[in-house]
């Protein structure tokens, strides 16, 4: 499993609660900018944050990926703070010691669903 893939399972199980794999992926020395709550966060407070969400991924594109960096392009479709939505997301990871050690995602909300007139649908990601 590459690490994009790795990590790309790792928070799927984590939005619904287990977090087998991203206790195995993060570097006890994690860092992230949460852009929801607007603070730095360490992986038991991005746990707490990550728990509040309710929906599913789509598919995930890798953009780039080598030993100490990774970059994938991932859609969500959910609840976040009672709202139905969907975006488009950016996430850029930083390894140390081949875990991760640096997380920075940036979402863009999406005026429609991004499976309409694509091959792939929700359901395909269940």
């Amino acid at each position: 499993m590459t690490k994009a893939e790795e990590f790309y399972e790792a928070r799927k199980l984590a939005y619904s609660g287990d977090f087998s794999i991203s206790d195995s992926i993060y570097h006890p020395e994690f860092q992230a900018m949460d852009h929801r709550v607007g603070m730095e966060v360490n992986i038991n407070m991005q746990k707490a944050i990550v728990g509040t969400y309710r929906g599913k991924f789509g598919p995930f594109y890798s953009l780039y990926e080598d030993d100490h960096f990774v970059c994938i392009h991932r859609y969500f479709y959910g609840l976040i703070d009672e709202y139905e939505m969907y975006w488009s997301l950016l996430t850029c990871l930083n390894y140390k010691d081949n875990k991760v050690i640096r997380q920075e995602t940036i979402g863009e909300i999406l005026d429609q669903d991004p499976s309409e007139g694509q091959d792939w649908n929700w359901e395909d990601y269940e």
